[in-house]
């Protein structure tokens, strides 16, 4: 039988099992509270306090392309080796008795010495054991207290691999985003560079940062009063990486291109040159290629003026490759055909006084229109311009992108003179419509033949094909629309009098490409001496065409900057043959099925 004094002890038991138990409860709900419930509360009131480390997380520039996908620059780690002197100088608590250092190696603890450790380092990052010491010594004199000293930038993944391997406990690393450009100086004076701090610098790197720029993240995490970090407690907001900038250059097409400009700039000893090549239907540029180019792995090897594109950084007077807009302009104003005739001298004295002169002496003939480019007579082109008022020339200049940007934003754009029409002298009045008075770029030139090849439309020059960030989401530039110039039968007129320019001008066995038709023409640019005259026998020359003519795909450009060997256009003759014999290659256009149609000369 159980008795009262029995039954008490028990009862006593588990009144105390429960409150036990009760307790136990509430702690445990309490830190279900704390550490689940709200423990982002929690973490943001101790960050609140100071007791927290915030990291930076870098994310990775973005990559640049060219449009076949090719890489043309990418983002590789490198890093920082940094030492903590307090702990390398003074961390008796990493010492033995006799104060030797305790080091990790491959799982095995051994003692050095701080001179042994240096050596150690000063092998991987080639520097000099006292070197090492040296700025470790001289931070702790400085300031015992001192946590940081960078003895060594940027060392490659490798380098810091075997660093680390070396386990010495207060050898650290920082991690740099660091540029290469893995083609070297292809597309350099495109592409750009960033300074060794990461800031863009020069061409795309620095136009399209927008796209290539990263988002910096950060990593928050609590620690003790001992300086430990407290596990589970770190708050990570990730890096979003930059995105990848894809060019319209072909790099393999503009590998070729700088290689070809190069020896042609030496062969006739000019300042500079240049290669633009243009597709016909969109208008994108395939390849812009000019000496000298800078190697963006390393700009400072290259000379300052060498750094960036002189090819969109410098305006000239087109000269005779705006002369087929003279004659689109008379075509449309005037009513004149290509077999429409004018008396040519080699000198013209007009109503309003201006002088016109032919660059050769000829006797008086009668030029047709397609004469009058095929022969590339100023006296000639004066006159059949006049046919029209200088308003509407004007226009028309305007319309071809005289006077105007070309569209591509490059940073530097050179200043593009084209004065208004009622304030044109008597002079300019006539030295408009062979390309003086007014000024243009490389791309506006190889546009405005792009125009002619397109059936009168002219599309915007593009350098960018897309932006696709680290989300996936793909952005394409916002470009002018494109915009018909002239009619389509104008457009055919012209380019087959370019053609005519080509199979029955002086240049014709120069640039002939057996199989394939083509337009084109030649410029010779006056040089402003800087005095309000121009350079005497120094010349800014080009030479433009498109290929095949009966079905045009690409138009190429070729320019020297004072040419000394040869100085007219006579100079791009073989490098426009060369260029444009490789671009109808590597794109294998098929040859024309059919021979240039003669337009009559004279009249």
């Amino acid at each position: 039988m159980t008795t009262r004094a029995t039954r008490s002890p028990r009862r006593r038991t588990v009144v105390a099992l429960a409150v036990v138990l009760v307790v136990l409860v509430a702690f445990v709900a309490r830190l279900i509270d704390i550490q689940v419930v709200n423990a982002s509360q929690h973490v943001e009131d101790a960050f609140s306090k100071g007791m927290q480390t915030t990291t930076t997380l870098e994310g990775a520039r973005g990559t640049i392309v060219d449009a076949n996908g090719s890489p043309l620059a990418t983002s590789m780690l490198r890093y920082n080796v940094v030492v903590d002197p307090k702990l390398a100088e003074g961390g008796m608590s990493l010492r033995d008795d006799n104060g030797a250092i305790v080091k990790n190696d491959a799982g095995d603890t051994v003692m050095v010495t701080w001179p042994e450790i240096a050596a150690e380092i000063a092998k991987v990052t080639d520097q000099s054991s006292d070197e090492v010491r040296t700025m470790v010594d001289d931070a702790y004199a400085k300031n015992p207290e001192s946590r940081y000293q960078v003895i060594k930038r940027l060392v490659s993944t490798a380098e810091f691999r075997e660093l680390d391997d070396l386990g010495i406990p207060f050898l650290s690393f920082e991690p740099v985003a660091s540029r290469s450009y893995p083609d070297g100086a292809v597309a350099g004076n495109i592409i750009g560079f960033v300074g060794s701090d990461g800031e863009p610098l020069e061409g795309v790197e620095k136009l399209q940062d927008s796209c290539l720029e990263p988002t910096s993240g950060s990593i928050k995490y609590q620690r003790g009063a001992n300086g430990v970090t407290i596990p589970g407690t770190a708050v990570e907001e990730p890096a979003v990486d930059g995105g990848t900038l894809k060019l319209t250059i072909d790099s393999d097409l503009q590998w070729y291109m700088q290689q070809l400009i190069a020896e042609e700039t030496d062969r006739y000893q000019a300042n500079w040159g240049g290669i633009l090549v243009m597709e016909t239907a969109t208008g994108k540029i395939r390849a812009i290629a000019e000496t000298d180019s800078v190697d963006p792995n390393d700009p400072g090897a290259s000379k300052s003026e060498d750094r960036g594109s002189r090819l969109l950084r410098t305006s000239f007077e087109p000269g005779s490759t705006f002369k087929p807009v003279t004659a689109a302009t008379a075509i449309e104003q005037a009513g004149v055909t290509p077999e429409t005739t004018v008396t040519v001298p080699d000198r013209m004295v007009f109503s309003n006084g201006a002088v016109v002169n032919d660059s050769e002496n000829h006797a008086t003939q009668n030029l047709t229109l397609n004469g009058g480019l095929v022969t590339s007579s100023n006296v000639a082109m004066s006159q059949f311009g006049a046919m029209v008022d200088p308003q509407t020339r004007y226009d028309y200049l305007k319309k071809f992108g005289a006077g105007e940007t070309d569209g591509l934003g490059w940073s530097g754009e050179p200043e593009r003179i084209l004065r208004p029409a009622d304030t044109w002298d008597n002079q300019t009045k006539y030295a408009t419509t062979f390309g003086q008075a007014f000024t243009v770029t490389a791309v506006q030139v190889a546009n405005a033949y792009q125009t002619f090849a397109n059936g009168g439309v002219r599309m915007p020059a593009s350098l960018v094909e897309s932006c696709t960030k680290a989300n996936g989401e793909v952005v394409t530039p916002k470009l002018a629309k494109p915009e018909r110039v002239i009619t389509e039968e104008t457009a055919k007129e012209v380019s087959l009098m370019l053609e005519n320019v080509f199979a029955q001008g002086t240049l014709a066995e120069d640039v002939e490409l057996p199989g394939y038709r083509m337009g084109g023409k030649t410029g010779t640019a006056q040089i402003p001496d800087g005095h309000g005259g121009y350079k005497k026998n120094l010349y800014f020359t080009s030479l433009v065409g498109f290929a095949p003519a009966d079905d045009p795909k690409y138009v190429v450009l070729t320019v020297f900057d004072e040419p000394k060997k040869q100085r007219m256009s006579s100079a791009n003759r073989s490098v426009f043959k060369k260029a444009m014999a490789q671009v109808l290659t590597h794109y294998r256009i098929m040859p024309s099925g059919s021979e240039t149609p003669l337009l009559p000369v004279t009249g």
